[in-house]
């Protein structure tokens, strides 16, 4: 249920998320490390801010999938107390009816010897 709704969703941020790498990349063919001119920091700051953002969405996910497990196990609760009262009310029900079944079968018994004792 979870998974099915988010998974493309998280497919297509990782396919924008591996673009973006890959353009700045591009940006940026020999390398950090030989531009004493600032690019190198350009393209930091540009990296930081990609990963800042994968960040909070990871974190915006986890905190969504929190929020649905927490109402999940709310409604999990008030099930578990649901089931737990339809039982006890059947436990009642049945432990009366057996109650009446004695009953009756004693009148029943009672009525049948009577009869056999009158009928003599």
């Amino acid at each position: 249920m979870l998974s099915s709704t988010r998974e493309p969703a998280a497919a297509d941020k990782l396919a924008v998320v591996t673009s973006e790498i890959r353009e700045i990349v591009r940006q940026d063919p020999g390398g950090a490390r030989q531009d004493p001119g600032g690019h190198s920091q350009l393209v930091a700051d540009n990296l930081a801010s990609l990963l800042q953002r994968v960040a909070g969405t990871t974190t915006q996910e986890i905190d969504y999938l929190i929020a649905e497990l927490r109402a999940l196990r709310e409604k999990l609760q008030n099930d578990e107390t649901r089931v737990q009262n339809a039982i006890a009310r059947y436990t009642n029900l049945s432990q009366s009816t057996l109650h009446s079944t004695k009953v009756i079968s004693e009148c029943l018994a009672n009525w049948k010897q009577s009869s056999r004792r009158a009928g003599r």
